[in-house]
């Protein structure tokens, strides 16, 4: 599938964004969930709204997390004065459930809605919306990379190249039309859902990929905090 780097004009629909926590921190060695850890003394999560509440489309957030960590996020919002507006609701047994539990709190109709993980706190806010615009105009925008590594695929004890420009990494946000997401996750949940794109496209839907960057990384690993931490320092003061 060839990659796109779209071009059109948003004719301004009403945006929402899902950003999904439900990380519990065992990769990352730790006790607190990736979402809380601090990159510069701040929490990774508060990086991650900041990028979307400072998009031009400024959508409307909602955020999902775990029940058992909405006092803490509470405690650590007070402490931090974060202010931006958002709605707070509990997640679900899978990733699957905690997004359907967000997409039932949007009842407008003919929206956009972005669905994001928490914990790629560096996404450029000039991404975000270029989803919307192009989602408005083709159903779907899924962010994603080229591979820069060659790639192998492992079949029983056999592996076999693959041509790495037709390999794409897929990041988040990925982002829809409402009527297309809604309608996708009335399915039953299937363990092979690994994303939103899954879903949508086991509803018969073609995805459409569109440039992200490198630097919308995931934080998953305790190196990756230093990475994150490199990259916000290396950006030009405002």
């Amino acid at each position: 599938m060839q990659i796109t780097n779209p071009t059109s004009e948003i004719r301004n629909p009403k945006c929402y964004a899902i950003i999904v926590a439900g990380g519990s921190g065992t990769r990352m060695q730790s006790a607190l969930p990736k979402q809380f850890l601090e990159l510069n003394g701040k929490p990774v999560l508060m990086y991650t709204l900041e990028a979307f509440h400072n998009s031009a489309a400024s959508p409307e957030l909602i955020l999902v997390l775990h029940a058992n960590y909405h006092v803490l996020w509470k405690e650590l919002c007070a402490v931090h004065n974060f202010a931006i507006k958002h709605t707070l609701i509990p997640g679900g047994e899978t990733r699957f459930h905690s997004v359907k539990n967000a997409i039932d709190q949007i009842t407008d109709k003919d929206v956009l809605i972005a669905v994001h993980d928490a914990v790629r706190p560096l996404i450029d806010p000039a991404v975000i919306d270029e989803a919307y615009r192009y989602a408005e105009a083709h159903e779907s925008a899924v962010v994603a990379v080229k591979s820069r590594d060659s790639v192998r695929q492992l079949t029983g004890d056999t592996s076999q190249s693959l041509n790495r420009d037709d390999i794409y990494l897929v990041q988040t946000p990925q982002t829809f039309q409402s009527a297309l997401l809604k309608k996708a996750y009335e399915q039953p949940y299937d363990q092979k859902f690994t994303d939103d794109a899954s879903v949508v496209e086991q509803a018969g839907a073609q995805i459409h990929l569109i440039e992200g960057n490198y630097t919308n990384i995931k934080i998953t690993f305790p190196e990756d905090i230093a990475i994150a931490e490199a990259l916000i320092n290396k950006k030009p003061s405002a």
